[in-house]
């Protein structure tokens, strides 16, 4: 059975930094991309990052460049999202997927993910 379980969410102030952290059980880690999404009350979810199986390539939305970074520990089965410099509309739940495909590096689109946690709360106050 897959379990993909997101932890690391909290509330913080804004100009903060908090480190979300993913880890799987059930699959072969390094066969999946990896990825982090975003709802925030009343909006669709939204592609954060993503990182393919080798960490060799990166996505990050244009809301989040140069303030998050995304990495993985492939030994430890496990996916990281370094965030600084949080702003209020950063809050959302932040959800980590894994997917699997021969010929897709990784993906901003949530259709091309197999596996879904349940979820770790970021708040940013004002």
């Amino acid at each position: 059975q897959v379990q993909v379980v997101e932890s690391g969410g909290s509330l913080v102030q804004a100009g903060g930094s908090l480190r979300l952290s993913c880890t799987t059980s059930g699959l072969t880690f390094d066969d999946y991309f990896m990825g982090w999404f975003r709802q925030a009350p009343g909006k669709e979810r939204e592609g954060v990052s993503c990182i393919s199986r080798s960490s060799t390539h990166t996505y990050y939305a244009d809301s989040v460049k140069g303030r998050f970074t995304v990495s993985r520990d492939n030994a430890k089965n496990t996916l990281y999202l370094e965030m600084n410099s949080l702003k209020p509309e950063d809050t959302a739940m932040y959800y980590c997927a894994a997917g699997r495909s021969a010929w897709r590096s990784c993906s901003s689109s949530s259709s091309a993910y197999n596996y879904w946690g349940q979820g770790t709360q970021v708040t940013v106050s004002s």
